[in-house]
């Protein structure tokens, strides 16, 4: 009997290949560059063949031009045939369908979630002539030996259609409302003929966009209203000791300037002194959001980046499956083996020693739950290769929040002395660690707030050293970065845990926002606002909400594809017919910004240090390579120039650099970490770096001045 599997990766194939053949060492073959393997198994010859992602698309009906729109037919067709970019994949298409000739039996071994249903389902359907109807389902959360072999003993007959119309209708939602709109958009600012520009928007992106310029406009509306606090300190025992003072905000000035007067030298007695115990439960293990938050904060990577570093450890079998809502341990994952496995690294076995003293392990599990997947932990399964940097710190960020969720709770002593003088009193607040618990096994991801007090008594006495009144201004709303934007979509239940990060990197890619604190361009505001004007409904985060709602009733049985297609395509012909009754105003609007943000994009705002004229973001036209040129050239012969990144997105802050003062840039591309730098400095310091007689030898816009004319 031929058995073909199918998985989602090429290296999900070479993992799933080894454990299942006999021998652990199945035949690497290829055809066309696509690699397959051909494993020896006891109930026959079995292959494995892999995907890259999504082999099928959804594409127009028919001929239609790029540009037109509205688009209401579709069907899914191979990638190849949808973007020019994925003409690679015919390949794979090819090849898959030659090895399924013959085929006994079918496997879908793709991610276990709702993505790689729909990835298995169509290339089993389209690639395989229908194989799906036949197909059993291969399900698995770690790519360990053990779990694949044990999850092709426990092959699942049961059809998984309702996930796969979820999936399929989530695609064909996107599909739908981001080209339609973003095709209308777009075209209302061409015809105004005064340059192209690429315009999105969709039923997710619509949302998150508003959140950004909601926040801009929250900050640009903001009126700081003053206040002013009191900063005093004691000295006891050879140190000195802040205080609090019982407001913490006085309104006026000349109360905070009684209050300093009244104390000044003043001896403040002790009028109480209040104790008592905090426990604080260890953390929950870590679902992909929760990671992606916790990466962020420590490691400063965006959540793209987290997940493409977590899928990476994944397919390398040393966690488990990143893309899952749990926040649960079930104890088959086997917590003592596993522990004993991490435990090979020198950082975590004496931590593993205390764990396993505890004889009954159970982990703190928080309320959130995932039906295909447990929490993220690690597999105890040693690297097979040196990891990166990225990679490393991310492992060791699961590791130890793995062991920490076994640990006990720590207990911490929070005190407060309060000392008075007439009617004014002051505090003196301190804690203290009693007992470590989980802290000691997440550290160095959890911060030691402890503060020691002095040891005062009730009726002791101590001199105010000094006092004095700080104004201060409230401050308005913080600006969303990746990770609590990311969040605030979490929250409000837009988009998923596959596709949010990306969401958020498009946002950059379209120029909506800058910066790491997402500043929203005047773009993203005149978009929003031109949406906000003629069809709010597309920023409705409770209108993607109840789409998404009905979506998850399709995948649980509640709801039809079809039924919830109808419903979402009358909304949007109602969107549809609105914006193209104001497509001209709209053009108008639109084109006027996108010509000074495209000026805004490129010019800096530090003139040139040679001439004193504009400098501009220009493009090599034989090398295709960008740099900074002054507008001088054409005017005066001015020839200085800077080198600027040649990867990513590039974007001009409106930061200046501490040391020279030149505008800084920043460069993003989607699983790195974005690059902030000062063009100038850069100069200096390779300058700085290499040997005169190197310096001859480097490129003219290194070298901050162009050679002279031969």
């Amino acid at each position: 009997m031929k058995t073909l599997i199918v998985c989602e990766k090429p290296d999900a194939a070479q993992r799933v290949a080894r454990a299942l053949d006999e021998e652990n060492l199945p035949q690497e073959l290829e055809s066309q560059g696509v690699p397959y393997f051909n494993c020896h198994t006891k109930t026959g010859p079995l292959i494995v063949c892999s995907a890259l992602g999504h082999l099928y698309g959804i594409n127009s009906k028919g001929r239609s031009s790029r540009r037109s729109y509205p688009i209401w037919d579709y069907h899914w067709a191979p990638k190849h045939l949808v973007d020019r970019a994925s003409a690679r994949l015919a390949r794979w298409v090819r090849v898959i369908g030659s090895i399924a000739t013959n085929t006994d039996r079918y496997i879908n071994a793709c991610d276990y979630d709702i993505e790689g249903a729909v990835i298995g389902h169509t290339i089993l359907q389209y690639a395989c002539n229908g194989a799906q109807t036949k197909a059993l389902r291969m399900k698995f959360s770690t790519m360990t030996d053990r779990e694949l072999r044990l999850a092709f003993q426990r092959l699942d007959s049961k059809p998984e259609l309702p996930l796969v119309n979820a999936g399929k209708c989530r695609h064909e939602l996107d599909w739908l409302y981001g080209i339609n709109l973003s095709r209308l958009l777009t075209e209302s600012a061409l015809r105004q003929r005064r340059g192209y520009a690429t315009l999105s928007t969709g039923r997710v992106q619509g949302p998150t966009l508003g959140f950004v310029v909601e926040r801009e406009e929250e900050i640009s509306c903001f009126v700081p209203v003053p206040f002013w606090t009191i900063d005093a300190t004691i000295v006891h025992g050879g140190k000195i000791y802040s205080l609090e003072y019982e407001k913490d905000k006085v309104a006026s000035q000349a109360e905070a300037k009684n209050v300093c007067d009244e104390c000044r030298d003043v001896l403040l007695e002790v009028k109480g002194v209040e104790s008592h115990e905090n426990q604080q439960y260890p953390p929950y293990p870590f679902d992909l959001s929760n990671l992606q938050s916790e990466a962020y904060r420590h490691f400063g990577y965006s959540p793209a980046r987290t997940l493409v570093l977590a899928e990476r450890l994944y397919l390398d079998a040393l966690i488990s499956y990143p893309r899952t809502s749990s926040q649960k341990l079930p104890p088959d994952i086997g917590y003592a083996e596993i522990l004993r496995g991490i435990a090979s690294h020198a950082d975590y076995r004496s931590l593993v020693a205390k764990l396993m003293t505890r004889g009954d392990l159970r982990p703190n599990n928080g309320p959130k739950d995932d039906p295909a997947h447990p929490a993220i932990f690690p597999t105890g399964e040693s690297p097979k290769r040196p990891l990166s940097g990225g990679e490393a710190k991310l492992y060791d960020l699961i590791a130890r929040r793995f062991m920490a969720s076994f640990a006990d709770s720590s207990l911490k002593t929070s005190s407060r002395i309060i000392l008075s003088y007439n009617s004014y009193s002051f505090f003196l607040s301190g804690s203290r660690l009693v007992r470590l618990g989980w802290i000691e096994f997440y550290r160095p991801y959890v911060f030691d707030d402890s503060r020691p007090l002095p040891d005062l008594r009730i009726g002791d006495r101590a001199k105010v050293q000094d006092i004095r009144a700080v104004e201060k201004f409230t401050q308005p709303p913080h600006r969303y970065n990746p990770s609590s934007l990311l969040k605030k979509m979490e929250d409000v239940n837009i988009g998923t845990k596959a596709t949010r990060a990306g969401i958020i990197d498009l946002l950059y890619a379209r120029g909506y926002v800058r910066e790491e604190r997402m500043r929203a361009s005047e773009l993203a505001d005149k978009v929003t606002g031109t949406l906000s004007a003629y069809c709010p409904l597309i920023i409705d985060s409770s209108f993607t909400a109840n789409l998404e709602n009905l979506m998850q009733d399709i995948q649980n049985g509640t709801a039809s594809r079809r039924g919830v297609l109808v419903e979402a395509l009358e909304h949007l012909r109602l969107i549809m017919l609105s914006l193209a009754e104001n497509e001209q105003e709209i053009g108008s609007q639109l084109s006027e910004v996108i010509v000074a943000q495209r000026a805004a994009d490129v010019t800096f705002d530090s003139p040139c240090p040679k001439c004193g004229l504009k400098l501009a973001v220009v493009r090599n036209r034989g090398t295709g390579k960008r740099f900074i040129g002054c507008n001088g050239k054409w005017q005066t012969g001015c020839n200085f120039t800077l080198p600027l990144p040649q990867f990513g997105n590039l974007t001009l802050l409106t930061r200046h650099c501490n040391a020279c003062g030149f505008q800084m840039v920043q460069a993003r591309s989607r699983g790195r970490r974005p690059l902030v730098s000062c063009p100038r400095c850069y100069v200096t310091k390779a300058r700085d770096a290499k040997p005169a007689s190197k310096m001859n030898k480097m490129p003219a816009h290194i070298s901050g001045e162009a050679p002279p004319a031969t």
